[in-house]
């Protein structure tokens, strides 16, 4: 397992026809559950309100077990050497389990005092009231003021909860335009910095007949997030809701769909209608595509295909102006949660793990951006010109962000099990993008008025 998998967040639902709020229902089963366990004594959650002894034993759950397993076992050792009254337990969770576990230690017991917890199931475990608010933590810490605000921001929405944080952000990983440089010299084209230059090079790297495409598009797992990327990248539209409705069927998102969609077997491989991350990767390390969207945690991997002198990657193109627009990318950070007995020494752990050294060292180690603002800075950013671009655009304010809803209950399955086949029927030209658009649109619309209903 990669880095690369980090973006690939859990899918419990799979059905596409399931009634719209079930799954907030399960959530607030689950909550109730929760409580009755407390009322048990199950969880410990009934000292929620202790800080403990700020000594022993914690435990902590890494919710990308496996990649990541040797840089914290470093930061552990370190802060260990520091607080030589804490003892840290590592356990590491694979990220494709990482939600039905805290579910099932929600509403059972179990939980960990400190959890990796991500923006895309944030919402799930504030919603069933398991993490501590951590902004008044921060505030009084020597991590205020050294939070890159783009993530801070992310995290905020991700919750759900006005300007209240339940994480902590430690990185975030970076929507990236690979392009293979040596077809680009050889075909004399620019870098593909603007969405003109990148269609007009996906048109002049395509050669059918000698199997050369200018570009891979993804149809498979994770094509809807890669699609709204692609079109508000285009339209320059910076807000994801307009009052109640959301602007993903603006007729600029609308034209942008179409532009895109356009490129499926024109300009890319016909297989590419059931590529997921993995294969459309291995396909452009393996070949003769021109470009490719993912993010910054498969370098790696095109390092070791393709070496160093063959390839680049940037930021999205910018569109009209000058002007870049990506949505935002999973924040990953760190939870405190409530059912923890010892918050001091939990506390203690997170300030530490998200501090300048301890930050800087596991963002090296995972090829991801920093959210420290000191770590940010550091000149490992600076050897590898993906991630240090990246790190510019979410920290100088060239890039406009649009927030994504992660805080809707229904928001994986919204844009996963009920859109991604509509999406693979949109490449094969068996519907259309306003049509899948407005599909799209008026499920979001219906989960975010359910959302507004439940939190007056």
């Amino acid at each position: 397992m990669t880095h690369t998998e980090r973006e690939e967040q859990p899918m419990r639902v799979t059905s596409s026809h399931r009634p719209r709020g079930r799954v907030t229902a399960a959530v607030a089963l689950t909550a109730v559950l929760a409580l009755t366990a407390t009322a048990c004594g199950d969880d410990g959650s009934s000292a929620s309100g202790d800080e403990g002894s700020g000594r022993g034993e914690i435990t902590f759950w890494d919710n990308n077990g496996g990649p990541r397993t040797a840089v914290w076992k470093e930061i552990i050792k370190d802060f260990e050497a520091a607080n030589k009254d804490i003892k840290v337990k590592y356990v590491p969770i694979p990220i494709t389990d990482v939600q039905s576990k805290y579910d099932t230690a929600i509403a059972g017991g179990g939980l960990p005092d400190v959890g990796g917890v991500g923006t895309a199931y944030l919402s799930n475990i504030v919603a069933q009231e398991a993490l501590e608010p951590v902004g008044d933590r921060i505030k009084e810490s020597s991590l205020d003021g050294r939070l890159v605000e783009s993530m801070v921001e992310g995290v905020r929405t991700a919750g759900g909860r006005g300007d209240e944080m339940y994480t902590v952000p430690t990185s975030a990983n970076n929507g990236t335009l690979w392009y293979r440089t040596d077809l680009f010299e050889k075909a004399k084209l620019e870098a593909p910095t603007t969405w003109d230059a990148f269609y007009t090079a996906a048109e002049k790297l395509t050669d059918a007949d000698r199997n050369a495409f200018g570009y891979t598009i993804r149809g498979g797992a994770g094509s809807v997030a890669q699609a709204l990327d692609a079109i508000y990248g285009q339209s320059g539209l910076t807000e994801f809701w307009k009052g109640e409705k959301t602007t993903v069927n603006a007729p600029e998102n609308v034209a942008a769909l179409e532009k895109y969609v356009g490129l499926y077997k024109r300009t890319t491989p016909e297989a590419d209608v059931n590529n997921d991350f993995a294969k459309m990767v291995a396909q452009w390390d393996s070949g003769t595509i021109g470009m490719l969207s993912h993010n910054l945690g498969s370098y790696q991997d095109h390092v070791k295909a393709l070496g160093e002198e063959k390839f680049a990657g940037i930021p999205n193109p910018t569109g009209p102006g000058g002007v870049r627009v990506q949505v935002s990318n999973p924040v990953d950070g760190l939870g405190l949660f409530k059912a923890s007995k010892n918050k001091a020494a939990a506390w203690k752990f997170i300030e530490f793990a998200a501090s300048h050294e301890s930050n800087s060292k596991w963002n090296e180690a995972a090829g991801a951006i920093p959210a420290n603002t000191e770590a940010a800075k550091d000149e490992w950013i600076n050897k590898s010109e993906p991630t240090k671009l990246g790190a510019r655009s979410l920290t100088d304010g060239s890039t406009k962000i649009v927030q994504l809803p992660y805080y809707l209950p229904d928001w994986n399955s919204i844009t996963k099990a009920d859109n991604e086949p509509e999406f693979q029927k949109l490449l094969l030209g068996k519907t259309t993008p306003k049509a899948f658009l407005d599909k799209l649109a008026g499920e979001l619309n219906e989960a975010q008025a359910e959302w507004e209903e439940q939190n007056k």
